[in-house]
């Protein structure tokens, strides 16, 4: 008699036996109004206004199978999704998954992902889950997520609103996702550059904390919307760092923004030129700012360098450009 093989490949299972051991794992989102199983999902806007984002996650740019876990995976397309939703003070309800892969990937890696997801969701976004999404074939790893996120009655903070004398503050982690990207680049890579799994018993306590920001980060997803609610004038995700994105937010209000390096902890460089931290950059009216934002610098009416640090203008590379950056991580 034939026995099925204990972690089959999904080459090895059909499309739907794919699927549901999917659902089986990511949860119900509280707003969903009609989830999985039908030819599209039906959530609840309770506003009126629908908060939408999408980010793909590709093998090779985005990750390393050498380094990222299936749980890895999940919870980091979680997490970058949820945040850009928190960025525009909505809160997040539910994500549709899009997820391409090779045919002889094992199904406890498939089931690994969705782990990943639920349990991103549920400390991030709690109420929050997948609600659908699509599954193919593709030699490439790719992962994309559509997130939704509600407003609850109030208008979204954009990153166009800072005014000349806002107070900048941050609140999040600055700095750490790129050292941890600096210890699998620089520690867990053969001779020919080619990445290797990491060992944690050559990790220090700092290393282990680097690498947890890079591969699950955990951005302050709830203080998105009191950001909102404490009348941010402007908000929005440092994704791809704080020297990149403080520039598109001074660009897009037409100011400039100084920032205090003193502020921004024992290694300012790594806080203004690191992505993939997901913080949330913000500016208030004043000094007294909501729980869990800390002030890093103010709005100055615009001047020549759309960002200044202490007061001299900033020119450095400031972050993550995939296109500009590709060559760096291609090999």
């Amino acid at each position: 008699m034939h026995q099925a093989p204990a972690d089959p490949t999904i080459g090895e299972l059909s499309e739907g036996d794919t699927l549901a051991r999917i659902v089986a794992r990511t949860g119900r989102a509280a707003a969903a109004v009609v989830g999985p199983g039908d030819d599209a999902a039906v959530v609840a806007a309770p506003s009126g206004s629908v908060v939408a984002t999408t980010d793909t996650l590709v093998h090779g740019p985005d990750f390393r199978l050498a380094w990222s876990s299936g749980y890895d995976l999940g919870w980091k397309a979680a997490a970058v999704n949820l945040a850009d939703v928190a960025a525009m003070g909505a809160r997040p309800t539910a994500l549709l998954v899009a997820l391409a892969m090779p045919s002889d990937t094992r199904i406890s890696f498939v089931e690994a992902l969705a782990d990943g997801l639920r349990e991103a969701c549920d400390a991030l976004a709690p109420g929050c889950a997948v609600v659908g999404g699509d599954l193919t074939v593709s030699a490439t790893l790719t992962l994309a997520i559509t997130a939704l996120g509600d407003l609850e009655g109030r208008e979204p903070v954009l990153r166009s609103g800072a005014r000349p004398g806002d107070v900048v503050a941050v609140a999040g982690e600055l700095g750490i996702a790129a050292r941890g990207l600096a210890v699998l680049f620089d520690r867990f890579r053969d001779v020919a550059g080619a990445p290797v799994p990491v060992d944690p018993a050559r990790l220090a306590a700092g290393e282990r904390e680097a690498l947890a920001g890079q591969l699950r980060p955990a951005p302050p997803i709830g203080l998105g919307a009191m950001a909102a609610v404490a009348g941010a004038h402007a908000l929005m995700d440092v994704s791809d760092g704080l020297g990149l994105d403080a520039r598109r937010m001074a660009d897009a209000s037409g100011v400039s923004i100084d920032l205090d390096p003193a502020a921004l902890g024992d290694d300012p460089v790594a806080a203004i030129e690191g992505g993939e931290d997901h913080a949330l950059l913000a500016t208030f009216a004043d000094d007294v700012l909501p729980p869990g934002f800390r002030p890093i610098g103010r709005v100055l009416v615009r001047a020549e360098a759309p960002v200044l640090v202490a007061g001299r203008a900033y020119g450095g590379p400031g972050g993550w450009d995939p296109y500009r950056d590709w060559d760096s991580v291609a090999g």
